[in-house]
C-alpha cells in the first residue's frame, strides 16, 4: 500500500508533519518500537510507531531519525500521548532526511494501525501477485522467446516489493530484478545454492526458510518438465514419487527475501504459479541444448566404436560452426567426463549428470542470452561427456597448454555440491589435454575418463583430476589396494605416530618437511626454525624407530609414498 492510503482512512487519526513529497513510497510493514536504535529489526519499507519513550532531550531526535532512514523505512508515525504533541526537533529531523512524518492521535491504539496495514499489505499484495502471475503468462504465450525470468522478477519487485532471484543448482546467478538493487555477491548465491540443495534432501515440503549473512531467504525449487509433478487444484504441488536424488541436482531455486513461513495459503499458491511459469523457461534452455546434446552425442559414439578418422572429422566440422560461430579454423577439443554416484541404491543419474556438467562448464564471463550455448554435453550410461571446444591453444612457459583446468571447474561450486550430496553421493571429474584433431579425441576421452577414475579414489563428496597428473607416481597411488596401503603405511609411520603421541616430539612434521626440502640439511632447520643438531637428532630417532636410511632414495621414497597415502 502507498503512505497516502494511510491518511485517507479517517479512523487512523493520522495527521502529516512533513514529507508530502514522499506520500507515494511504498509500505511493505509496520513495527512499533521505543528503542533508541531499533535498527536490527528493520529491513525496510516499514511504517515505524513510536510512542516517543526513547527520547530524552531534543539532540535525541536526530540520531534516531537517521537510524529510520539508513533502514530504508518508509515512514515514522509518532503518537501523541507521551508529550501531549510531537516535537519539533523530530519535525526537524524528519525533514532534513525527507523522511515522512505522522502524528497519531492520542485517542488511537497502535494496534489499530497495525491491523489496518498488515490487512491492506496482505490484501494488496495476493491481488497484485495474481495480476503479475497473468501478465506474464500472456508475455510467455506472446512469443517463442516469451518474457524471461527477468521479466517476472522485475514485476515482482516493481509491484510487490519482492527481491528474488533465480540460482542455478551451482550458485550461478541467473536471473535477478534490475530495478531493486545489484545483483546477489557471488559468495551469497553459493550459499544459498548449497541451503537449497541441502534443503532438498529433507522431507520437509518447500519453501524452505534459511537465513544468510544475517538476511532472511524463502527458497522455491524450479524443477524442468520432466522432473515436475503435476500440480492439483490447490496449487500446492505435492511430494514428488521418485526418488529426489534423481532431480535435485537439477533444479533451479527462486530465492526471495522474505520469509514466506508465516504467509497464507493463497500468496503460496501464486508462488507457487510464478515458479511453474520460470520452469516454462528452463524447459525452453532445455529445449535449446538439444541440437549441442545430439551432436556432442554423434561425435562421441563415433569415437567409442572406432569409426575412422575422417568419418569423425567430418562430425567436428558440423559442430564447430554451431558451438563456436565465426571462428574461421577449426578448434581444439577437450573432453571433460563426470559421473554422479550415490550409496546404497541403483539410482539413474546420467541425465542428471549431463545437466549439472553444463552448468558447471559455464564460462562465467561469458554474455549473452544463455551462457551455455557452447556447451555440448552427451550422457553415456551412468556417464556425462562433454566435448569443449577451445577457440585457441597456446602454449605456457612450462610446456603446458592452457584451457580447461580440473581444480578450477570445482572451485566456485564445491560448496553447494557438497551440500546436495551431503554423505550418500559423490561428484568426479576427470579432464583430458587439448586435442586439435580427430585422431587424438579417442585418446583424449580415454584420458578424461582415467583422470576421473584418479579422483575418484580420493577422499571427499566432490573431487577433479585432470590430465597433468596422469604423469606423475601419484596416479599410482589410488590403485593400490586398501590392505595393502594400510599395511605399507603401518609399518613405516605408526611407530613414528606412537612416539609423537607420547613425547609431543613432531617426528612426522619433521619427516614430511625434510623430505620437501629434498634433505637439505639447512633449508629444514630454517622452515622449521631449529638448529640443525636438533633437526639430525630427530631424523636419527626416525631412522632409529624405523629401521630405515633417510640418505637412501629408496628410503627417501617409501617414506614419501606412505605420507602421501596415509
Amino acid at each position: 500500500m502507498r503512505l497516502r492510503a494511510l491518511l485517507d482512512t479517517d479512523a487512523l487519526g493520522l495527521k502529516l508533519l512533513g514529507g508530502e513529497e514522499e506520500l507515494d513510497r511504498t509500505v511493505r510493514g509496520v513495527m512499533t518500537t521505543d528503542l533508541r536504535d531499533p535498527s536490527r529489526y528493520l529491513s525496510g519499507g516499514e511504517l515505524v510507531l513510536t510512542g516517543l519513550a526513547w527520547r530524552r532531550d531534543a539532540a535525541d531526535s536526530e540520531p534516531f531519525v537517521r537510524i529510520l532512514v539508513q533502514a530504508g523505512v518508509a515512514a515514522l508515525a509518532a503518537g501523541e500521548a507521551e508529550l501531549g504533541e510531537v516535537p519539533d526537533d523530530l519535525v526537524v529531523a524528519c525533514a532534513r532526511h525527507r523522511l515522512p512524518l505522522f502524528a497519531v492521535h492520542e485517542s488511537v491504539a497502535f494496534a489499530t494501525i497495525t491491523e489496518h496495514v498488515v490487512r491492506q499489505v496482505s490484501g494488496e499484495r495476493a491481488g497484485d501477485l495474481a495480476a503479475v502471475v497473468d501478465r506474464h503468462r500472456r508475455m510467455m504465450t506472446a512469443g517463442p522467446a516469451g518474457g524471461g525470468p527477468d521479466v517476472v522478477l522485475d514485476l515482482l519487485g516493481s509491484d510487490l516489493d519482492l527481491r528474488a532471484w533465480l540460482l542455478s543448482p551451482t550458485g550461478r546467478l541467473i536471473a535477478g530484478p534490475e530495478v531493486n538493487g545489484p545483483a546477489l555477491p557471488a559468495q551469497t548465491c553459493a550459499a544459498l545454492a548449497a541451503e537449497h540443495l541441502a534443503a532438498g534432501r529433507t522431507p520437509r515440503r518447500g519453501p524452505h526458510r534459511v537465513t544468510v549473512g544475517g538476511t532472511t531467504y524463502s527458497l522455491f525449487p524450479i524443477r524442468s518438465g520432466g522432473h515436475r509433478p503435476a500440480v492439483p487444484a490447490s496449487g500446492r504441488a505435492p511430494q514428488p514419487a521418485r526418488d529426489v536424488r534423481e532431480t535435485m541436482l537439477s533444479d533451479w531455486v527462486l530465492a526471495v527475501e522474505a520469509d514466506a513461513s508465516d504467509w497464507p495459503e493463497e500468496r503460496l499458491d501464486l508462488l507457487h504459479g510464478v515458479t511453474q511459469l520460470i520452469a516454462v523457461e528452463r524447459d525452453r534452455r532445455d529445449a535449446a541444448r538439444t541440437v549441442r546434446r545430439r551432436l556432442a552425442q554423434e561425435v562421441l559414439e563415433l569415437v567409442q566404436t572406432g569409426a575412422p578418422p575422417a568419418e569423425i572429422a567430418a562430425r567436428l566440422r558440423v559442430a564447430a560452426p554451431v558451438l563456436l560461430p565465426g571462428l574461421g579454423a577449426a578448434p581444439h577439443w577437450q573432453v571433460v567426463v563426470a559421473r554422479v554416484e550415490w550409496e546404497g541404491r541403483d539410482i539413474e543419474a546420467g541425465p542428471v549428470t549431463q545437466s549439472l556438467l553444463e552448468e558447471i562448464l559455464v564460462d562465467p564471463l561469458s554474455t549473452g542470452p544463455e551462457p551455455s550455448d557452447r556447451i555440448a554435453v552427451a550422457h553415456l550410461g551412468d556417464e556425462a561427456v562433454a566435448l569443449v571446444p577451445l577457440p585457441a591453444v597456446t602454449t605456457e612457459h612450462d610446456g603446458s597448454q592452457s584451457g580447461i583446468l580440473a581444480d578450477a571447474l570445482l572451485a566456485s561450486v564445491r560448496e553447494p555440491l557438497s551440500a546436495g550430496l551431503d554423505d550418500d553421493g559423490r561428484l568426479t571429474l576427470g579432464v583430458s589435454a587439448a586435442v586439435h584433431s580427430a585422431e587424438g579425441l579417442r585418446g583424449a576421452l580415454e584420458e578424461a575418463r582415467h583422470a576421473r577414475r584418479v579422483a575418484a579414489a580420493r577422499p571427499g563428496r566432490v573431487c577433479a583430476a585432470g590430465h597433468q597428473e596422469l604423469a606423475s607416481h601419484v596416479l599410482l597411488l589410488p590403485f593400490v589396494p586398501d590392505d595393502v596401503r594400510r599395511a605399507f603405511t603401518a609399518r613405516l609411520l605408526d611407530p613414528l605416530r606412537d612416539y609423537d603421541r607420547r613425547h609431543r616430539a613432531e617426528l612426522i612434521p619433521t619427516l614430511e618437511a625434510f623430505l620437501d626440502c629434498d634433505g637439505s640439511w639447512t633449508r629444514c632447520a630454517t622452515r622449521l626454525h631449529l638448529h640443525v643438531n636438533t633437526l639430525r637428532y630427530r631424523v636419527g630417532r626416525i631412522e632409529q624407530l624405523t629401521g630405515r636410511d633417510l640418505s637412501r632414495l629408496e628410503d627417501k621414497l617409501d617414506f614419501f609414498l606412505a605420507l602421501r597415502m596415509s
